[in-house]
């Protein structure tokens, strides 16, 4: 139960000056025994598996190669759900990307530092993580839904590369002979199923659209740079920030 024994936990942060202020704070509360502490994800590893800690307390920027959710990934592959409590300043897209992609579902808390930053805050999160409970800061939940929208609109990144090229001819109007010429291809068919590959990834291969109408919806999928679908009417819509489709804005 929450207070009622000493949870033993890592410190990572790159601050050399905020980081032995925190460990004097944390040590002081009386709820937590600090381990260990150090500055990159890298170290956060070798310290986790020397001390065997009970949760972590993560800054995202982080000096080394690792950043403070790619560390923890890298720590819970040897310590399943091991607590950790991510905090950060930084509000950048790459951060929420790799958090989204981490996997991770529990034992965990991601917060802004800056509403987080006192010791007192910080042991609630830890001995919830530690519980098994989960939370995130409604700010930071905020950017990674829009961060989840900015990718799944993202349609190229839905192709593979030669699937891209190809792409990028049909948007420029070419047919499929003058693809396959320009690329290099022996034979046209091929460029025939790539096309399909592509209508597939964008949702374009349904039996009521015709080639020509799927070849259509895919120049202007690229040229607009976001993922639609149209109704049976023809009306484009696009997802929005709750991941529902809804009437695309820019056909207006």
């Amino acid at each position: 139960m929450r207070g009622r024994f000493m949870l033993k936990i890592v410190v990572v942060e790159d601050n050399p000056n905020l980081r032995p202020a925190l460990v004097a704070g944390l040590n002081a509360t009386g709820a937590v025994a600090v381990v260990g502490d150090c500055a990159s994800g890298e170290e956060a590893l070798a310290l986790c598996l020397a001390q065997g800690p009970q949760g972590v307390l993560m800054d995202v920027q982080l000096a080394g190669e690792m950043n403070g959710i790619q560390a923890a990934v890298a720590v819970r592959r040897e310590f399943p759900r091991l607590p950790v409590v991510f905090y950060s300043i930084q509000d950048d897209d790459a951060y929420y990307r790799d958090f989204r992609r981490s996997g991770i579902l529990s034992h965990y808390a991601y917060v802004r530092k800056s509403n987080y930053l006192l010791p007192a805050l910080i042991v609630p999160l830890l001995q919830d993580a530690a519980a098994g409970r989960s939370f995130i800061d409604p700010e930071i939940e905020v950017r990674v839904q829009e961060v989840r929208h900015k990718d799944e609109n993202a349609p190229m990144d839905l192709l593979e590369p030669n699937e891209q090229m190809v792409a990028r001819l049909i948007a420029q109007g070419l047919t499929n002979e003058q693809i396959a010429a320009q690329l290099g291809f022996r034979d046209k068919r091929t460029i025939s199923r790539t096309n399909g590959q592509i209508y597939a990834a964008w949702g374009l291969d349904e039996s009521s659209t015709d080639e020509k109408v799927a070849r259509t919806r895919a120049a202007i999928i690229y040229h607009t740079g976001v993922l639609l679908r149209w109704d049976a009417d023809g009306t484009p819509r696009a997802l929005d920030e709750r991941g529902a489709w809804v009437p695309w804005k820019g056909a207006a």
